[in-house]
């Protein structure tokens, strides 16, 4: 699982594929999302627009798992592992 900090409280789920360069174009992770192709906590998800929060795991059609993490909570994270 691969660990994406975020600096804010919330993030669309549409921006943060962008930002976590698991797409390359707005378009590219807006036909993915529309098609059902990105779970959110494995849960199917279709709307561009769902704010992302500390923790969510965002899974990609071929299986990559994005972990979301808040600038400041990550500290937690590896508290959290021990």
């Amino acid at each position: 699982m691969e660990v994406i900090v975020v600096q804010a409280k919330t993030i669309r789920l549409e921006q943060f594929l962008k930002f976590a360069g698991a797409v390359m174009t707005g378009g590219e992770a807006k036909r993915l999302i529309q098609s059902g192709m990105v779970k959110v906590n494995d849960q199917t998800e279709q709307r561009r627009g769902r704010q992302l929060q500390d923790r969510d795991v965002v899974t990609m059609p071929d299986g990559l798992k994005l972990l979301v993490r808040v600038k400041g909570e990550e500290s937690a994270l590896k508290e959290d592992q021990d």
